[in-house]
């Protein structure tokens, strides 16, 4: 008769404990995680939209019962801030505290531009940011290499790609004489960042290439709300249209009700007013006539979309900030059941090779959006979508007590371009 001691018997316990949780572990019962850092300005001056970004990630995920595989996937708060400086600090502390495996969207701009060379630096993909800028764009280009984890880190194209639209719609509409203009005066504004400059630059250049006059450049503080002797200026200089964005609701809103106020005599063109859902209680009548260009909830799955999330959250959803978060963070789970099926693990370096290899490629796009029709990356596109009508697109907006009407393209009009009473 063998004899086994307590000793050996705890051994034998042990070695027989660690083979079942070997066997466990290969079938999936012990859960393995997945660390997805969504990015936004959760607080500070934009926390509304970071709100909506959140949310909107939450619902995609909770869709799937936040699993992927015998993944559990674990989403994290990448707060920006809004500042540059905060965003690469609270980025840096996700990576190293909460072990984020991959990172996406954000909104603005200059963060996008800062967390490049941290995305470089911890070699961690990032997908769909907000961010427009062409420096972003340029910034890719001169190192490709080093900033491959931005292969798909842009779901805003550049601003050059979208703003033609205002000045096709204003330009038809003074050639078709719908508007008789009383100057082909033109003054450009915006916040003073990346992405105001960006497009500053980007529709007056392309407003100076159809013949408007450009007189001025105007970029401001985020967080100013007093513009009187700037629309002071303009209406002195007798522009007939005054172009640019912001991405501070308040901000936008006081200067589109200071306009009126001022009684300046022009169109006004407001790129992102509508960005947030409560834009219209900010604005008010003021944006009756204003032009905006961003996504809407058409759709019969985007109306669906809107609903749910009024009935969630209590609150507005825009399309531009909640829709795009929603279509992006389903095309992400896109691209993580792709790199569980690849390689049967999901972590930064599965993802960024389904990133680099697949979704840059234009082999693996998204065609199940509420917004658009295809998301699609090509290596002539990278970082950036393709921009076109089966693609990303844009309308053209007019706004009516709070609601946008499409006025361009022509194939997607609901209705007219309309001249505001006080130019008539």
């Amino acid at each position: 008769m063998i004899t086994v001691n307590s000793t050996t018997k705890s051994l034998i316990v042990f070695f027989m404990l660690s083979l079942l949780f070997v066997g466990f572990s290969s079938l999936g019962v012990v859960g393995e995680e997945v660390v997805v850092g969504v990015t936004g300005p959760f607080t500070g001056p934009n926390a509304r939209v970071g709100s909506e970004i959140w949310r909107s990630y939450n619902m995609a995920f909770d869709d799937i019962n936040n699993k992927i595989g015998s993944y559990d996937v674990k989403l994290v708060k990448v707060d920006t801030e809004s500042v540059p400086e905060k965003a690469t600090r609270n980025y840096m502390q996700a990576v190293t505290r909460k072990g984020v495996d991959v990172t996406t969207f954000n909104w603005h701009s200059s963060v996008s531009v800062a967390l490049m060379d941290m995305a470089a630096k911890y070699e961690i993909p990032h997908f769909f940011g907000g961010a427009a800028t062409q420096v972003i764009l340029d910034k890719y280009h001169e190192n490709p290499e080093k900033y491959q984890y931005y292969d798909s880190g842009k779901f805003w194209p550049t601003p050059r790609k979208l703003s033609v639209a205002y000045v096709t719609t204003l330009t038809e509409a003074v050639e078709d004489g719908v508007w008789e203009a009383p100057t082909m005066n033109v003054a450009i504004y915006g916040e003073n960042t990346d992405w105001g400059r960006s497009f500053g630059g980007a529709i007056a250049q392309q407003f100076e290439e159809t013949g408007w006059n450009v007189l001025s450049k105007d970029y401001f503080e985020m967080k100013q709300t007093k513009f009187y002797p700037l629309l002071t200026k303009w209406k002195e200089k007798k522009v007939s249209v005054v172009a640019g964005t912001s991405t501070v609701p308040s901000s936008f809103a006081a200067l589109v009700k200071q306009a009126r106020e001022v009684g300046l005599k022009g169109i006004i063109i407001a790129d992102g007013l509508g960005w947030m859902g409560e834009w219209y209680d900010l604005a008010g009548d003021a944006s009756d006539y204003v032009l905006d260009e961003i996504p809407q909830f058409a759709s019969k799955e985007a109306k669906a979309f809107k609903e749910r999330f009024e009935e969630e959250w209590n609150v507005k959803p825009s399309a531009s900030s909640s829709g795009l978060a929603f279509d992006g963070a389903n095309y992400l789970i896109k691209i993580l059941r792709k790199t569980y099926q690849l390689y049967g693990e999901i972590n930064s370096e599965t993802i960024q090779k389904v990133n680099h290899y697949l979704v840059r490629t234009g082999d693996l796009t998204y065609t199940d959006g509420i917004l658009m029709k295809e998301y699609k990356y090509t290596p002539e596109s990278s970082p950036d979508p393709v921009v076109g009508k089966n693609f990303y697109i844009y309308p053209v907006i007019q706004y009516h007590e709070g609601e946008g009407t499409v006025i361009w393209p022509q194939a997607w009009a609901e209705g007219k371009f309309e001249i505001p009473p006080y130019l008539k």
